[in-house]
């Protein structure tokens, strides 16, 4: 009896390979689907870059969005801060007004147009923005309610001029709205020394006092101190320094001095109108 071994698959065997096609091992020992024994080539070098490349611009955005919300987030706080003392509706100036983004949170608090003024050509909240240049106020005399002054005094480069014209652009009974570092502690002079490295290019070098400096020059340029208080050094925490919050207002005597000065304009204008006028005739 003889046995007949054959080489071809049964019918039942090609129905199973028909079924389920040949899989090749890998070099791992898994099962592929590929038609050749192959190995999955590793990453390369440009695409693991690419991908480093794309999580650090990812988280550089991240980082510059909370940046630009905190910025508006303290902008807002300080907005709402100042319309507790300022009236609805009142007229402000808001000097060195950076961003624009406290002037542009006032303005929908107060009900009424903000002005900006900066040393930069322009800024970046929608404001009404005029450029300073660093002397004399773009704004009328008696045109304003009240001036905001938010942090920017320290950077004055000439703090007598800069007071004159808050007091020139005031009208009688209006504020001078400030806030201001003070370097009381060691630790409150390291940061304002911080501070005035970063912006002495900028804007010349900053000039910090304490509180007793800021009173004596307050008053001595005809400002009563109508309010004042200390702000928590953790506000930001990007420059933990001492701050204060002032209010001022125009002192009596200075107002008086002020409105016997224009009475006084005016009656020279109109001399020199009327001789004008009598030369005209002659």
């Amino acid at each position: 009896m003889s046995t007949h071994f054959s080489n071809q698959p049964s019918e039942f065997e090609g129905g199973l390979l028909a079924a389920q096609p040949l899989r090749t091992l890998r070099l791992g020992g898994e099962l592929s689907a590929a038609a050749e024994f192959t190995t999955e080539a590793p990453p390369s070098r440009t695409g693991r870059r690419g991908l480093i490349d794309l999580v650090i611009s990812g988280i550089r955005r991240r980082f510059d969005r909370e940046r630009r919300r905190r910025k508006v987030g303290r902008a807002y706080d300080m907005a709402l801060e100042i319309a507790r003392v300022v009236p609805r509706g009142s007229e402000v100036l808001d000097v060195g007004c950076g961003n624009g983004f406290i002037a542009h949170h006032l303005s929908a608090l107060l009900g009424v147009a903000v002005s900006g003024i900066d040393l930069e050509d322009s800024t970046a909240a929608p404001i009404n923005y005029s450029r300073y240049d660093g002397k004399r106020f773009p704004a009328e005399n008696n045109s304003c309610d009240a001036v905001l002054l938010c942090y920017v005094l320290h950077h004055a480069q000439d703090l007598g001029v800069m007071l004159k014209e808050i007091h020139r652009v005031l009208r009688d009974g209006g504020l001078a709205i400030i806030y201001e570092d003070i370097p009381e502690t060691c630790w409150d002079r390291f940061v304002c020394s911080i501070h005035n490295k970063q912006w002495k290019e900028r804007t010349g070098a900053c000039t910090f006092r304490d509180e007793s400096e800021w009173r004596r020059l307050f008053e001595d340029f005809g400002f009563e101190v109508s309010s004042e208080r200390q702000l928590s050094r953790m506000r930001n925490l990007t420059h933990p320094v001492r701050r204060r919050f002032y209010v001022l207002r125009v002192s009596a005597a200075s107002a008086g001095s002020r409105r016997r000065n224009a009475s006084a304009y005016h009656a020279r204008q109109s001399s020199i109108c009327a001789r004008s006028t009598a030369l005209d005739l002659y």
